[in-house]
């Protein structure tokens, strides 16, 4: 974060935290320091009540992230400690607040793995996403299967995994990588409205819709409704709530606290 790498920015303005990849020149392609900025960045947001909501995004109108800076990839002395790595997509995924990521041009490889570590995807027309990673000879290590499955279905999952090709932006749309695709100018305004909404809502309530958001997924059925039902009762039982329940009553705006 601001301590570590110039190659990677923090901010946070009104609830929003905004994580930018600062290496244009590379197409953001992410460097071992990168990925610890990102780790102590999701941690700050992690123990801040002045975040609420997380955007990601890359610098420059070229790309959201290539991946992992191959250059780097034979600096592990062995295939175990390259196992071991500390890995940007999982740092991301532990992120407890909302994540929008406001895709601009490539996300490749591990660009694609970290956008879909997101909760929600926004991208420009200019977008193109891959897993080119089979044209090298390996696989991707930070969720690339498993994401793609869970956001475009297996036969298009497959598709993109064993032919390393691009897909554009309205097949990304059309398949439900993304949500919405909006003009590269007016991306990151759509990004950060998203995520002024989301700060908006109750903070808890967001946080353990996130957690249920994925319970749903990983869950059997019945675990997954039980589950939510604990979150509700924990959400139910906060000052928030009862903020919310009052300002219902009163018929005026709610005022979170975090609380």
């Amino acid at each position: 974060s601001r301590d570590m790498t110039d190659d990677l920015l923090f901010t946070v303005a009104d609830h929003v935290a905004t994580i930018t990849l600062n290496r244009p020149a590379k197409l953001n392609a992410l460097t071992p320091d990168m990925a610890a900025a990102l780790i102590a960045a999701v941690s700050e947001c992690n123990t801040s009540d002045a975040v609420r909501c997380v955007v990601i995004t890359g610098a420059g109108e070229k790309a959201f992230s290539a991946g992992s800076d191959i250059t780097t990839l034979d600096g592990y002395a062995t295939p175990w400690d390259f196992r071991n790595r500390d890995d940007y997509c999982d740092a991301l995924r532990a992120c407890r607040k909302p994540v929008v990521a406001a895709v601009n041009g490539y996300a490749l490889g591990g660009g694609l793995e970290t956008a879909m570590a997101a909760d929600i995807r926004i991208a420009s027309t200019n977008a193109r996403f891959a897993a080119p990673e089979i044209k090298l000879g390996w696989i991707g290590g930070g969720g690339m299967a498993a994401g793609l499955t869970y956001s475009m279905g297996a036969s298009n999952a497959a598709l993109m995994l064993l032919t390393g090709d691009m897909i554009d932006a309205e097949q990304a749309l059309a398949w439900g990588l993304v949500s919405e695709v909006v003009a590269p100018d007016a991306l990151l305004a759509r990004a950060q409205a998203i995520a002024a909404t989301i700060a908006s809502r109750a903070p808890i309530a967001a946080e353990t819709a996130k957690l249920n958001l994925r319970a749903a997924h990983t869950m059997p059925w019945e675990k997954a409704i039980e589950y939510e039902r604990d979150l509700q009762a924990i959400c139910f039982a906060t000052d928030d709530a009862k903020e919310g329940r009052a300002a219902f009553a009163e018929k005026r705006a709610p005022v979170f606290r975090r609380r």
